[in-house]
């Protein structure tokens, strides 16, 4: 059983809704945010800062599901409520219930468009759905999508009654890991290093209102701080207005800095002289308005924008390659990532909860967070963005163990945690082979996660693979993430089975004593993951009955710490006598059944002093 906390309202409000037995419900452990969530307040924010416009609608809230088996068709009748955005696997759903592949989800919703919006077209957004799905509106077929973490919309305008309510349908399955598809550390039957599995959607859903001439479909943004440039693309729904116009303003802090024009799908090159640049230290952000203009001079679309001026690169210092931030040398130092929450797993409770994880990761010093296999919400990279603190983003793995059963996975799992993965520096076995489709696949998602992510100035880095989970073509995956974003820095595979292509040397080492890596002639050299330093608070755990595990386990905060400063200074020593550019501490929190985070899984305890880390971690960033 897990330690007993107390159930949140709105678990009680929609198990209530559902008409089912309260006292059959376990008591789950939640966040403090969790108590805030209730059906009308759940995530309210607009939910894409770079690309935003007036005119929205949010959709989340209480919808009615269905779960059936795939080869069923659509239900007569549905058999509960669901809180979206959270998976049918989490508490904050109100469902809780386990999905299998040969699961198919329903849901349905009843949403009316606000009449001030005129004759405008419609749009549907979805943020995430995991992984195959069909969209009905008003029981017409209006598209399907497949992908877990990437976003996708429909123009569902011709599809709109002309008064009263409108009907939403949509149908999901997801094959989790007994498919192919990119899921990070998703996994049927949870254990060890993989957790909690999310099917359906988990991101937020929403509505917005176009022109029906024509309307901004999305800007990229290219900045250039040794010329002092911002190149600014804007581009639209459609390839062919011509004579059409956009007209944008640059701003810092309220005050119009530059202003250009240029015609819809074709760049505007504006200077910025002496243009304050975003770094950790000083998060310098530039705000955008972007106005398109028809042929009578109307402004018949509107968007706000932002960027920051930074440069990432790779220089010669002290003799080795070395990462450089904005023409100077900078240690990277950062936690792994995960993105995982008690309550609502990869979907955090609120835009407050998902910001605070950046704000104590910042508090203690750190300049970097690693994105461990998971694409957050784009208001994640905001906060990143308006905080300070750079990413190294990893692109959601397919697990090589996948198709197992979960048995022989646990096996697999404890013998390779316990024996290669301490013991072997590098991993020399060739690189796996993949089904066209599902490369095909693979690649799609890859780039939608760098272009949906492009214009982040806190993104620094992409890393297509993670310890030969699914690694394939290496090199060439490489070159192909270069070649889509050449201003940003590619980490091909971050420990393990390592090739010689990319910007960066990455192994992982757990040891007490960690190996040195050598150091790379071409490349420069950083430890992608160390630490994992467990220490179980009984009172925060996510289960006590299952194995919690660190890579080394201690049982005192004191003990922690200790251990922690000695692996820390190793970090130190290498920085200065082998060039080391970058470390990643395995990890920002607990995760289910791992141990090893600065904060317990429900963010209530940090397990070290926050200013003694601080202080601690300031040495690595003196040059």
């Amino acid at each position: 059983m897990r330690k007993k906390i107390f159930l949140v309202p709105i678990i009680l409000f929609v198990f209530a809704l559902q008409a089912q037995n309260l006292s059959d419900l376990k008591e789950k452990m939640m966040s403090k945010w969790a108590k805030t969530v209730t059906p009308e307040s759940v995530w309210q924010e607009y939910p894409r800062p770079q690309f935003e416009r007036r005119q929205w609608k949010s959709l989340n809230g209480l919808w009615d599901f269905a779960i059936m088996k795939k080869n069923e068709i659509q239900p007569k009748s549905f058999q509960g409520k669901i809180l979206v955005p959270f998976s049918f696997e989490s508490a904050l759903s109100g469902v809780e219930r386990k999905i299998t592949p040969e699961d198919k989800m329903w849901y349905k919703k009843t949403f009316s468009v606000p009449k001030n919006w005129g004759d405008k077209d419609i749009l549907i957004h979805f943020e995430a759905v995991d992984y195959n799905c069909a969209v009905w509106v008003n029981d017409i077929l209006v598209g399907s999508h497949k992908g877990g973490f990437d976003r996708f919309s429909f123009n569902i305008t011709p599809y709109l009654k002309v008064n009263g309510s409108q009907k939403l349908v949509l149908a999901v399955t997801d094959g989790t890991n007994f498919s192919s598809q990119p899921r990070g550390k998703q996994q049927i039957d949870a254990s060890g290093i993989y957790y909690t599995p999310v099917s359906g959607i988990w991101q937020t859903v929403w509505l917005e209102s176009v022109s029906s001439e024509s309307y901004l479909k999305e800007v990229k943004t290219i900045t250039n701080i040794d010329q002092n440039k911002v190149t600014i693309v804007p581009f639209s729904n459609i390839s062919l207005v011509n004579g059409y116009q956009v007209v944008v303003d640059v701003f810092y802090e309220g005050k119009k800095i530059v202003s250009g024009i240029t015609a819809p799908n074709e760049a505007l090159y504006l200077d910025l002289p002496k243009a304050k640049l975003w770094s950790p230290d000083h998060p310098h952000l530039y705000h955008v308005t972007l106005k398109f203009i028809n042929l009578t001079g109307k402004v018949i679309d509107q968007v706000y924008s932002y960027f920051g001026m930074r440069k990432i690169s790779i220089g010669d210092h002290k003799g080795v390659k070395y990462l450089f931030l904005n023409n100077k040398p900078l240690f990277h130092y950062g936690t792994l990532d995960q993105g995982w929450w008690p309550d609502g797993l990869l979907t955090p409770p609120s835009d407050e909860a998902m910001r605070y994880d950046i704000q104590m990761t910042k508090a203690m010093g750190f300049n970097m967070i690693r994105k461990h296999v998971k694409i957050e919400p784009d208001r994640w990279y905001y906060h990143c963005d308006k905080l300070g603190i750079m990413v190294w983003q990893d692109m959601p793995s397919f697990n090589r163990l996948a198709l197992k059963t979960s048995e022989e996975m646990e096996a697999t799992e404890r013998k390779d945690l316990i024996y290669n993965r301490l013991e072997r520096l590098d991993r020399e076995e060739s690189d796996g082979f993949r089904r066209s489709e599902d490369a095909t696949q693979f690649e799609i998602e890859l780039r939608r996660m760098v272009d949906n992510h492009f214009n982040s100035p806190s993104i620094v880095m992409w890393v297509p693979f993670n310890e030969g989970w699914g690694q394939y073509d290496t090199c060439r995956i490489s070159d192909y993430v270069k070649s889509l974003d050449p201003n940003r820095l590619v980490n091909p595979t971050s420990g393990w089975s390592l090739r010689a292509c990319g910007d960066i040397y990455d192994i992982h080492t757990y040891q007490v004593d960690l190996n040195v890596p050598p150091t790379a002639l071409d490349r420069a050299t950083v430890i992608g993951e160390f630490g994992g330093i467990g220490y179980p608070i009984q009172e925060n755990l996510w289960n006590p009955e299952i194995r919690n595990w660190g890579y080394q386990t201690y049982y005192s905060s004191e003990d922690l710490l200790k251990n922690y400063i000695y692996k820390f200074d190793q970090i130190v020593k290498m920085k200065e006598q082998n060039g080391l550019s970058a470390a990643v501490y395995t990890q920002t929190t607990d995760v289910e059944g791992e141990i090893n985070g600065l904060m317990t899984y429900d963010r209530k305890v940090t397990k070290m002093p926050t200013q003694t880390l601080k202080e601690m971690h300031s040495k690595l960033y003196q040059e």
